[in-house]
């Protein structure tokens, strides 16, 4: 079985890795006048995470209703067939 392309799994992996390299080149920059902005960094990261996480719920709960939709459609349609 072929597996999907997950652009959200690929993009969280990128948004976290340029992340954490972000935070090791502003230490070897700045050194400890780096403490702030990689602050906001993990802030950035975190926030991406979170985005990232809430589209993936949304996706499948969108998925997971119109599921339910097409079963009682069926449903109904089968029990009007036997009438």
């Amino acid at each position: 079985m072929a597996k999907r392309y997950d652009g959200l799994r690929a993009l969280a992996i990128a948004s976290q890795a340029l992340g954490f390299i972000l935070i090791i080149t502003l230490e070897t920059v700045l050194g400890d006048a780096a403490r702030p902005w990689q602050g906001a960094t993990l802030a950035a990261m975190l926030l991406a995470a979170l985005s990232i996480a809430g589209i993936r719920q949304y996706r499948y709960n969108r998925g997971r209703k119109a599921a339910e939709r097409a079963r009682r459609g069926a449903a109904r349609r089968e029990r009007e067939s036997a009438d």
